[in-house]
């Protein structure tokens, strides 16, 4: 399984937009889409079943130079969804920093629900749930699903058996590449936010 996180936004690291419509990759994120396309393209493409994205604009434009690379259709998927946070959606972020609940957000997310909004509780499960059916459908095939930067962390921190509180730690830069290897005796992280050469992604 490749997950993806789409590419910088003009608003990236300044609003928060969790599932804002209209919100488009900047020239910028364009550019880290066209190279991580190219990157993926360059692993074995005979091994990729297929293409999935989360339905928002900015995951389906990093999706597209990845579907025209290796010439897969884009399927879109809901569970693949950014974090719904409520009435937060497309605060600034040095709004949301000077309210009390932030400190919650970055110490105990695993007891905080946004507003109106989804729980990173919830947004963990979404997120387990659809890709173990994505690599059920596809089984011992290669997986690319496009998403979002707190889904593919809370999914890495799942995946190592590590606490939903610490996820906040994990990095995930835009465009970056994470994989994960799901085997019957449970997944092996490969990498994390890897944002170079993809084809040595192979467990030792």
């Amino acid at each position: 399984m490749l997950l993806i996180r789409h590419g910088q936004t003009p608003t990236t690291g300044v609003e928060l937009y969790g599932r804002k419509p209209g919100v488009h990759l900047s020239d910028v994120g364009v550019d880290q889409a066209e190279k991580v396309a190219e990157r993926i393209s360059e692993m074995n493409q005979r091994a990729i079943a297929a293409i999935y994205s989360s339905p928002l604009e900015r995951t389906r434009e990093t999706a597209m130079p990845i579907s025209k690379r290796v010439g897969i259709p884009i399927k879109r998927n809901r569970g693949l969804i950014e974090l719904d946070v409520g009435d937060w959606t497309g605060r600034k972020l040095s709004q949301l920093r000077k309210l009390k609940a932030w400190s919650t957000v970055q110490r105990y997310p695993s007891g905080f629900s946004f507003p109106n909004g989804e729980s990173f509780v919830q947004m963990q499960t979404r997120m387990s749930q659809t890709v173990d059916g994505l690599v059920a459908t596809h089984p011992g095939k290669t997986v690319i699903a496009v998403s979002h930067a707190d889904p593919i962390r809370a999914l890495v921190a799942h995946a190592m058996g590590t606490h939903l509180d610490l996820f906040q730690r994990i990095v995930v830069s835009p465009c970056s590449v994470t994989a994960i290897l799901y085997t019957s005796s449970g997944p092996v992280v490969l990498a994390v936010n890897n944002t170079g050469d993809l084809k040595s992604l192979t467990p030792a």
